[in-house]
Parts: structure tokens; sequence; C-alpha cells
């Protein structure tokens, strides 16, 4: 592959875990083979597909260099990729989904305008293209008045935006820095991602942030390999584990207080799902650090789970409806 015009500090490395995406694979591989400013390498790192895969992967062969492994999950795959990898930064992106052309040039320009960044992200494009339905993670104008005229956060664990910064196909990371934080923890089903990204936030290493969207992300596609699990226990004993790695790095307080936001999402979500069963798993586990009017609000709305279900289904439908709200929210897979 041709080498791009950055100079050798901003070498790139572009680590694509895939799992039975043929059917996608060919629109997010060219979706990185015709960025403006090109990565210096792609790895495809085929998790144990069992469809056309590696035969899409073949009519790129001349831009992809390809890994095959038996399936052993997305952390696995996208730590052997990162291991493989010969540049200095890594940047993600799952085999279904894409980049807007610019995504590399806009990230390397404001690394160039940070030098003392280790790792940036942005905004991206939430797509539920089948019901013609899309629209940015986060509001374009909410991420600039977080920001605060700046182009990055001091601190990952104490960003102001709620829902939480950092999808890995917008994350360009020094591979140092991955390998320094742990890389992705195998066997984890859920979270994998956030899981490493406070690993690293715990460092205090400041996150740069483009609030332009650079990248689409295609939700529901069947066999993603990112595919979440229903169970809550698995968010829970993520939770659990580092409330006491925080603490090993003094930041503990701090992770309380993303903690808290995602137990109060997680609440929320599992209101759809006529499981009280779930939500009880949670105020039992974190519910000392919610507010005592928000956990007596939910046990009442829990005591008739199924009228409640249907009710926020009901609530749902009428917003999409009328478009009174443009973020597109994926809940937990049943």
């Amino acid at each position: 592959m041709n080498q791009h015009q950055n100079n050798e500090h901003y070498q790139i490395s572009v680590v694509i875990p895939a799992y039975n995406n043929g059917k996608h694979l060919d629109r997010t591989l060219k979706s990185v083979i015709d960025q403006t400013l090109p990565a210096d390498e792609i790895i495809v790192v085929d998790d144990g597909s069992t469809d056309n895969t590696a035969e899409i992967v073949k009519t790129f062969s001349d831009h992809v260099h390809y890994i095959y492994q038996e399936n052993q999950g997305a952390s696995v795959a996208r730590n052997r990729g990162i291991e493989a990898a010969k540049y200095n930064w890594i940047a993600f992106l799952d085999g279904d989904d894409e980049w807007i052309p610019e995504k590399l040039a806009l990230q390397i320009d404001h690394l160039k305008r940070h030098p003392q960044l280790v790792w940036t992200t942005a905004n991206f494009t939430n797509c539920l293209c089948a019901d013609n339905r899309q629209g940015p993670n986060a509001p374009i104008k909410l991420i600039d008045k977080a920001l605060e005229g700046k182009e990055y956060f001091e601190d990952y664990l104490t960003y102001p935006l709620q829902g939480g910064c950092g999808w890995t196909g917008t994350m360009l990371i020094r591979k140092d820095i991955l390998i320094e934080a742990g890389l992705f923890r195998p066997g984890q089903l859920r979270g994998n991602d956030i899981d490493l990204w406070y690993r690293i936030a715990y460092r205090r290493y400041p996150i740069g942030f483009i609030s332009q969207p650079l990248a689409t992300y295609h939700m529901n596609i069947a066999n993603s390999i990112t595919q979440v699990q229903k169970k809550i226990d698995l968010l829970i004993e993520l939770a659990q584990r580092h409330l006491k790695l925080s603490e090993a790095f003094d930041r503990r307080k701090d992770y309380e207080k993303v903690l808290q936001r995602q137990a109060k999402r997680w609440t929320r979500s599992l209101l759809f799902d006529n499981d009280p069963q779930e939500i009880r798993k949670i105020f039992k586990n974190f519910g000392y650090l919610l507010p005592s009017h928000f956990v007596l609000f939910i046990r009442l709305l829990i005591i008739f789970p199924k009228a409640t279900a249907n009710t926020c289904h009901m609530i749902s439908r009428f917003v999409r409806y009328f478009n009174l709200r443009k973020k597109i929210i994926r809940r937990p897979s049943k």
C-alpha cells in the first residue's frame, strides 16, 4: 500500500475484526481504502467466519492483510490485529460499519494541532437504514458546548456528555498506549470497548473529540461481531471489576459518577423489556449510587412491568412518528 504523506509519527494501521460479514464487508473496506488520506496498513482479522468473508477480502488483496483465526470473539480478534500492526497509531472499524472519506484526514489534522494527545475519537451516525432512520449519536451543538471551545476533554471519566464517548469505529489510539493499558479483555462479551477505554482513562490521558460524525454505525445487523448479550449480569460484572480497578488508580469517585449515569440508562432501557428482575439486580448492586427518588419511581413502575413496557413502547412510537427526537437509540437486544 502506498504510504500517505504524514510524517512517521502519524502512520496508521486499521484493524477490522470480521465475523460472517461477507454481506457488508465490501462496503466497509471500500470506505477505508477510499480515504482522502490513506491508511498505511489495513488488517482484517477473520474470527472464524463460515460465510464468504474470506472471498470478499481476497478481492482487496492488494490493499488488505488478511489474518484468519478460530472463533474467539471480538476482543481476541482486535488484539490479534493490534499485535500484527506495523505502525504506531491504531484505528478500528467493525466489518459491517463504514467511515466517511475524510475520517482519517480530519483526525490526523486534529492530532497535529494537539500533539500531546495519545487518543482521539469523534461523533458518528447511528443508522437503522432498513427503516430509513439515521442521525448523529450526539447533537453537534451539544458536543461543541461541552468542549467549551477546545477540541479535547481533559479526562474521559469526567467529560460532561451524557451517554459517553468513544465508539470503537471512531477511535484512533497510539499502539503503545493500548499495550500499556492491557489491550481488549478476552472473554468480555459485553462492553469490551469501554472496558479498555476506562483502563486508558485511569492513566489520566486527555481525549480528543471531533463533533462532526466521521463514521456510520449500522445498527441491528445480524452476526455483528459486537452483537450484545441481553443479560445485565455481564455489565454488572464489568462495573464491579472497575470499581476495584479504579480504586487502585485512585479514580473510584470519578468512575462512580460514570457508573451512576450508566446504571440509570440501563434501568430506563430495561423498562422496555418487561423484565423487572434485571432492574432489581441493578438496584441490588448499585442502588447506593442512585438518587432515592429515582429508585422509588422505578420500583413503582415495575409493580406492573408489562403495562410499563407497553407504555414505553407506545411513547417511543409516538416520539418517532412525530419526529420529536432525532437521536436514534439502540435498546438491549432481546
